[in-house]
């Protein structure tokens, strides 16, 4: 079958924070894997490892979001600013029961995000924090003129303030964000956001806290009462390779998990269609964004390691799941405006992993390096189905035309044909990211077993591109007019 791309019927803009990352502090997300501190052997930027800048710079990352996550709503931002010598030493209940001293605060995120060129995106405490220290710390972030906050930050080394672009009001609020009721929410969702304020001609987009999975009565009941006061809901959405609670590993599993999670992070198809559903009853503008802030695959930990860490090992079927996913968003894009992969670095679905001075690349990693190149592109619209295996999406920017295709069959290479004849195409260019085996993937022994390449099995005459990509794959062609 051929696919008909339909280059001058142009869709929504897929927007580029779509590929957006998280970083909590949970494991060694924040610590070793993106600050280090001044004294450190590891190169770095003022306590931030520079290895680590290079490389999400290199696959364009527009956002960032922190400290959380949980713990986001046991966080209290003033315990994160001033002399390092005097921050306050906790306990990091939630994750690993390990002490955080508080090093890494608001000061060294703003400055993460000027080395990475990315925007803020910051999760405020309801939970267990008031509605003074939300808006004191809004203050501190953004306003530029004489206030005690604002003096406050002048004080701790930083006269200018940030450009604080996205706020979430809350995190998993009907869990470990205070095991709320969405009505309950809702109200405290209007109180708060209220001193969430616009210091600055630029506005902070204001999110609140949505539904886990398919609580479609959470997204009923905080649209009904609150849409009007918010920019964006959030919604969570983890892949599993098992349907039981207990999380199934990550290497070395049988071929019945392989797809068993490809098809738990396909079911982000059906989520967002009826959460998106609920949506447009109270706003059929489509003005409130769709936030997917927590995605990716969820998997058991590496063996000897805390397992309050979340340290898991990424193979090329999480390409797989990361490939199927941004598709899914880019379908979305009309509402989906934001989603963050979990997590940045040395948790969960990761796109890099350190170990020491060591850092690798994961193969999901490779595949936001693929999807780059449609961040801020039309959505071009296609009909016609490849195959059984085979997910695919087209956009267009700057007169080049990507197409990104994913083989997630474990045996057959397919063939693809797309009918490309509304687009004038001088040149084509590819890359792929495959893998050998089920569980390929990358250590510090050898770091370049699943890597993107160039990609040449494909050919285009009079308008036809064909594509023969092996199984286990993910691949990008761009096309230049």
């Amino acid at each position: 079958m051929t696919i008909k791309v339909l280059a001058d019927k142009k869709g929504p803009q897929i927007s580029r924070y779509i590929y957006g990352q998280f970083a909590e502090h949970l494991g060694r997300c924040i610590y070793e894997g993106v600050w280090v501190g001044e004294d450190s052997d590891i190169p770095n930027d003022k306590g931030i490892r520079l290895d680590v800048v290079e490389a999400l710079k290199e696959i364009n990352v527009p956002v960032v979001r922190w400290p959380g996550g949980c713990f986001a709503d046991e966080y209290h931002w003033k315990d994160g600013i001033g002399p390092k010598e005097n921050r306050k030493t906790i306990v990091n209940t939630h994750w690993g029961g390990v002490v955080e001293n508080n090093h890494f605060g608001t000061h060294e995120f703003f400055h993460l995000l000027d080395l990475l060129g990315a925007d803020a995106y910051v999760n405020g405490n309801v939970g267990s924090g008031t509605v003074q220290e939300m808006q004191e710390w809004v203050e501190y972030m953004t306003f530029e003129g004489e206030s005690p906050m604002a003096n406050l930050r002048k004080e701790n080394g930083d006269d200018k303030a940030w450009d604080l672009k996205f706020f979430g009001v809350g995190n998993e609020s009907w869990g470990c964000g205070g095991n709320m009721r969405p009505e309950y929410y809702a109200d405290l969702y209007r109180r708060y956001q209220t001193y969430v304020r616009d210091y600055t001609d630029k506005h902070v987009y204001k999110i609140a806290c949505g539904p886990n999975i398919d609580d479609y009565n959470w997204m009923e009941q905080v649209m009904k009462i609150a849409a009007p006061f918010m920019d964006g809901i959030s919604l969570h959405h983890y892949a599993l390779a098992s349907e039981w609670e207990d999380k199934r590993p990550a290497t070395g599993f049988p071929e019945k998990e392989w797809f068993s999670l490809i098809d738990s992070a396909k079911k982000m198809e059906e989520l967002i269609t009826k959460h998106s559903t609920i949506m447009d009853k109270y706003d059929p503008e489509k003005r409130v964004g769709l936030i997917v802030d927590e995605w990716g695959s969820w998997l058991a930990v590496e063996k000897g390691t805390n397992p309050g860490f979340l340290y898991q090992q990424n193979t090329i079927r999480d390409a797989m799941v990361a490939s199927l996913t941004l598709n899914i968003f880019h379908r979305h894009a009309d509402r989906v405006k934001m989603a963050n992969i979990a997590q940045m670095v040395n948790v969960l679905q990761a796109m890099l992993l350190t170990e020491g001075s060591k850092m690798i690349k994961t193969p999901t990693y490779h595949v936001f390096d693929l999807y780059k190149h449609h961040q801020d592109a039309e959505l071009i619209e296609t009909y016609g189905d490849a195959n059984e295996y085979v997910d695919f999406t087209v956009s267009k920017k700057d007169n080049s035309l990507a197409v990104s295709l994913c083989n997630y069959g474990i045996e057959k290479e397919e063939t693809v044909t797309f009918d490309v004849s509304d687009f004038s195409s001088s040149s084509v260019e590819g890359w792929i990211v495959s893998g050998s085996q089920m569980d390929a993937h990358n250590s510090f022994d050898s770091s370049e077993h699943v890597t993107k390449e160039a990609f040449t099995n494909h050919s285009i005459k009079d308008g036809i591109l064909s594509v023969t990509i092996p199984p286990m794959s993910v691949a990008t062609l761009v096309l230049k007019a």
